[in-house]
């Protein structure tokens, strides 16, 4: 459970960079820009390289969107 919040930590959301939309720190790059890599069969390791980023940031932004997708579930 720690190695996920240690990637938590690699999403951060400012409303100066991209209108506040989840990022990946240090860059402009969104959660859903790497979610459209993912959903058009690219592996997290060529969206990685194609983005230049960390696979772990990669992972990350698959993470946060899971959390997200977990914490609106209606039960």
């Amino acid at each position: 459970m720690n190695e996920n919040n240690d990637l938590l930590k690699r999403i951060v959301c400012d409303p100066k960079i991209l209108k506040g939309k989840p990022i990946i720190k240090g860059t402009r790059i969104s959660v859903d820009i790497i979610l459209d890599y993912l959903a058009s069969g690219m592996s997290i390791e060529k969206i990685a390289e194609e983005l230049k980023l960390d696979v772990d940031d990669v992972k990350a932004a698959i993470f946060y969107a899971k959390m997200k997708v977990m914490a609106s579930v209606v039960r």
